[in-house]
């Protein structure tokens, strides 16, 4: 009667096993032809039964599922995103139920997907996933949809932190975007993958740190990081110059500058910080020449011209404030000759702001600025053109303003 008993309750184990895995193979088959809300209710009730919810083949198979879901709909929104997210969790789920990658359905979740291939050959493993989120990611970018195309960006990165191009768009969009945290997160996994050309990374980071988190002293650290893998970067060394003036390090900056002076000699970017520490320094006549130099060095260099024209100005400037100070008697002597220097300084200065403005022609105080030295100089006709100009553009008060 006892063995008649246990009989009968391995039958009926053997029956609830069989029913459940005959679930299970229903969904298989609706995956496979398509049918997916039916086959996604039978896969839930399989991962529902206490007989097999703890297998791993099971989760595989609802990823898959979901996965196909995912890729089937083309609209992109922000409800098939979410899809997308569950899919990426349950295949993550699996890989923790299977015992990690190596084990065999851990294999088949992390399994190479092939692009090209008939959609019947795919693995529908998390790498297909991944293919699928990035192809949804190009799509909302080519339809400029770049907050959608960002999210796509993000949810394939996270398959794969070691993806250097989904990584950098999603990095480069994340800036775009004003997600300056996201932006760093994803150059963040960039700077990790040895093989990587990393030097946009770094200025992107280098940027944000410095622009956005006005933090000078966590861009620095990046920058000598930066230099450590790449001292021969020219951006990386005027970065590692401006950073120096932030944080008021003048010695250390002069000193990066001359260093940088020596493998680049005609950077105009660095000849204008050269500039700018002597001027500073009270070295007028050495700010001066670096100015020039870089103007010389590139003619089209909108801040060489302004720096030069300006620094002329102040020259001009310095001078008619010392012969104010002058008593009547020494103003006599010296008034013509001085006025003459400062008019000189003033007319030396044209053809620096002139170029400023042909390079910016929208500029309006590049205009006044010109404005004011021709009225100095007494050139009329180029006086009035440029009063219109401003009228045009700011009204009839704008020296007021």
């Amino acid at each position: 009667m006892k063995k008649l008993i246990l009989s009968m309750a391995l039958i009926g184990f053997t029956t609830l096993a069989f029913g459940q895995k005959k679930v299970y193979r229903a969904a298989e088959k609706n995956f496979k032809s398509g049918n997916l809300e039916t086959a996604l209710t039978e896969i839930e009730a399989a991962t529902k039964d206490p007989e097999t919810s703890g297998d791993p083949a099971t989760y595989l198979l609802k990823a898959k599922i979901q996965t196909k879901m995912f890729g089937s709909d083309s609209t992109n929104t922000a409800e098939n995103l979410e899809v997308g997210k569950t899919a990426l969790a349950t295949y993550l789920e699996t890989a923790e139920k299977a015992g990690g990658k190596d084990s065999e359905i851990g294999k088949e979740v992390f399994a190479e997907d092939i692009l090209g291939v008939p959609d019947n050959l795919r693995p529908y493993s998390i790498f297909t996933f991944k293919n699928v989120a990035f192809d949804k990611a190009i799509d909302r970018y080519n339809e400029n949809d770049l907050e959608m195309a960002y999210s796509f960006f993000d949810l394939a990165g996270g398959v794969d932190l070691k993806d250097s191009v989904i990584h950098y768009n999603a990095g480069f969009l994340a800036n775009d975007l004003g997600k300056f945290e996201e932006a760093k997160r994803h150059f963040g996994y960039l700077l990790d993958i040895p093989e990587y050309n990393k030097l946009n990374a770094y200025y992107f980071m280098v940027q944000i740190l410095s622009g956005e988190d006005k933090n000078p002293e966590g861009a620095y650290d990046i920058v000598m990081a930066a230099r450590e893998e790449y001292p021969e970067d020219k951006i990386l060394a005027e970065y590692e110059i401006q950073l120096l003036l932030q944080l008021n390090k003048m010695d250390d900056a002069m000193a990066s500058i001359n260093e940088a002076l020596k493998t680049d000699p005609n950077n105009p970017s660095i000849l204008l910080r050269s500039g700018y520490l002597k001027e500073q320094s009270g070295d007028m006549d050495g700010a001066m020449a670096d100015y020039m130099k870089s103007v010389q060095a590139d003619p089209n260099y909108f801040e060489g011209n302004y720096y030069t024209g300006a620094l002329m100005l102040e020259a001009s400037r310095k001078i008619l404030a010392d012969l104010n100070t002058l008593s009547d008697s020494e103003w006599e002597k010296q008034s013509a000759s001085m006025g003459q220097k400062a008019d000189d300084y003033y007319r030396n200065s044209l053809p620096y702001f002139t170029k400023a403005l042909e390079i910016r022609p929208d500029n309006t105080d590049i205009m006044a600025v010109l404005f004011q030295v021709h009225t100095r100089l007494k050139n009329t006709a180029e006086a009035e053109k440029l009063n219109k100009m401003l009228i045009e553009k700011l009204g009839p008060n704008w020296m007021d303003n």
